[in-house]
């Protein structure tokens, strides 16, 4: 049986030093590094040619910052993974990126082991969030969003479906979905599955976006 292909990452990194570092050790963990940029827009360029399975984000960037070179490459290319490297969790740019598509994070200085995981996270489509960060995420659109508006095919949703979208908006992760509403958590996967589909979303954090906004938390 054949080895299953190399994970490919573009890094997106304005520091060339640490940039290469970490070319070296993701090379070293099996990955496939099949490019590096030192600007945002450099970044999105390439990311939209090489279509990589996950892009390792910086957030300072020059010519374009991370959470908008973020936007950028999730509205052209969806099926491209962002990962985003951060100094602080509790930055404006991080949530910014996180509203914007990317699928989780890590504070820069991580030990190598971390950033391995998380790469593998999500390119497996995963997300790689905390629950504080994903607190700060909702209270920021429950701030800044207009009340009565309701996204597309949150009127689609069963009950049983607004349930786990209220406990995923809670950030509760599928045990804890399924000890809740005591059901399997294979029961919990179809769900969240479904909760995605119908609101045409590709992530927890965006289905709880808009749980927000039409008034379900």
């Amino acid at each position: 049986m054949s080895a299953a292909p190399a994970i490919r990452v573009l890094l997106v990194e304005d520091h060339e030093l640490y940039r290469q570092g970490l070319d070296e050790m993701l090379r070293g963990e099996g990955f496939a590094v099949v490019g590096q940029a030192g600007r945002g827009d450099d970044g999105v360029a390439l990311a939209l040619r090489a279509r990589p399975d996950v892009v390792v984000m910086d957030l300072n960037l020059p010519g374009l910052p991370g959470a908008e070179a973020t936007r950028r490459i999730v509205a052209e290319a969806p099926e491209v993974r962002v990962l985003v490297l951060t100094i602080s969790t509790g930055s404006v740019e991080l949530l910014d990126a996180l509203l914007a598509g990317a699928r989780g994070y890590l504070v820069k200085g991580a030990p190598l082991a971390d950033l391995a995981r998380g790469v593998r996270a999500v390119a497996a489509g995963e997300l790689l969030l905390g629950r504080t960060v994903a607190d700060e995420v909702l209270d920021r659109v429950r701030r800044g969003s207009p009340g009565g508006a309701r996204p597309p095919g949150i009127g689609d949703l069963s009950e049983r479906e607004r349930d786990v979208l209220r406990l995923m908006a809670a950030g509760r992760d599928n045990t804890e979905i399924a000890g809740e509403l005591q059901v399997g958590l294979t029961t919990v996967k179809h769900h969240v599955s479904n909760v995605l589909d119908k609101l045409g979303v590709e992530n927890r954090i965006q289905a709880a976006v808009a749980a927000v906004r039409d008034g379900l938390v």
